[in-house]
């Protein structure tokens, strides 16, 4: 699977300083609001020590890590459901992202102009929250005056997906991110195809925090379901801390394939069986599934190739209920 996490933010927050860090791309970064015209999209590879000591052994000809797609988008402003600013037009770029990452500034310095003319993370964090909670509160009022005359007919599932955007609705009425609603409603059909923002797990990167000076703000991080990680973008081992932390709010884990022709990472959730896992590196493997050769990475290390781990009675065959484990080296069997 894919992983890919959306960075909003006010304008001058370190939003573009965190894409060019984690990208190494140069992209447009100035002293004023919406700096970021267009939403500008990067790759970055997942940091692993696992595969890099993987490939070393196998001598692979090729090393491909697992990524992450980082999309930047222009800064949102107080107002930007109603037309402020540029953020508003490119909050669609983010609707299908697996996580929201939001910026916010720590740091003082009046030689970076803040758009609300001071520092106040907290202030911040409201600000772009209830930008989202507009954005959705339109998506799903939009799709209620659709699902009122169609839940009339007296279809059933149209009168239940009337019930649970009915129940999304008035949450974001009341200020709630939807992500605190429960599974039952966000996992129902009408609610997905919403794609909406607040039903994202969030992540805020607090861009020059230091210390635990502001207690309220993490206080209200912790109240609204989500994590942070402090960053100095100046930094890219710090940044890193972002796509990892992502990968732990997400429940994702990674297991490895290793040879002469490539060593490669791959990225699954937390729970999947030996199938569908073999279903990520192709699609036939997961119809056409026999059996997994397994073995923990550190183990391979230690017999130092894939043939003396099997001398040394190392390796594992599991079948189709085999639950994959993180740093896991696994060889599929299939018809």
């Amino acid at each position: 699977m894919k992983l890919s996490i959306g960075i909003v933010g006010l304008p001058n927050v370190g939003k573009s300083t965190l894409f060019r860090v984690l990208t190494k791309q140069e992209v447009n970064v100035a002293n004023y609001p919406f700096a970021t015209i267009d939403p500008n999209v990067g790759v970055v590879s997942v940091p692993d020590e696992r595969l890099e000591k993987l490939n070393e052994m196998s001598k692979s000809a090729k090393k491909i890590p697992a990524v992450v797609e980082f999309y930047d988008i222009a800064g949102l402003v107080k107002g930007a459901h109603e037309g402020q600013g540029l953020g508003n037009q490119f909050l669609g770029h983010i609707s299908e992202v697996n996580v929201i990452c939001h910026v916010l500034r720590c740091f003082g310095g009046g030689e970076i102009i803040h758009v609300e003319n001071s520092v106040d993370p907290l202030r911040d964090l409201e600000i772009i929250n209830l930008e989202l909670i507009f954005k959705d509160l339109e998506k799903a009022e939009k799709r209620l005056e659709k699902l009122h005359s169609e839940a009339k007919t007296g279809d059933k599932k149209k009168k239940e997906d009337e019930k649970n955007v009915e129940i999304i609705a008035e949450a974001l009425k009341s200020g709630k991110l939807v992500n605190s609603l429960p599974e039952e409603v966000l996992d129902s059909q009408a609610v997905k195809e919403l794609q909406l923002l607040t039903a994202k797990p969030q992540i805020f990167l607090l861009n020059g925090f230091e210390g635990r000076e502001n207690e309220k703000l993490l206080a209200r991080i912790k109240e609204i379901g989500s994590e942070y990680v402090c960053s100095d973008l100046n930094s890219a081992d710090n940044v890193n801390d972002l796509v990892l932390k992502a990968y732990e709010v997400l429940g994702l884990i990674s297991f490895f394939t290793t040879g002469e022709d490539e060593t490669r990472a791959w990225t699954i959730e937390r729970g999947t069986k030996a199938p569908q896992a073999a279903g990520v590196i192709h699609t036939d493997f997961e119809h056409k599934f026999i059996r997994a050769e397994v073995m923990s990475w550190q183990k391979l290390l230690e017999a130092g190739s894939w043939v003396k781990a099997k001398q040394n009675g190392w390796l594992r065959l599991e079948g189709k209920e085999y639950v994959v484990q993180d740093g896991d080296v696994l060889e599929i069997r299939h018809g």
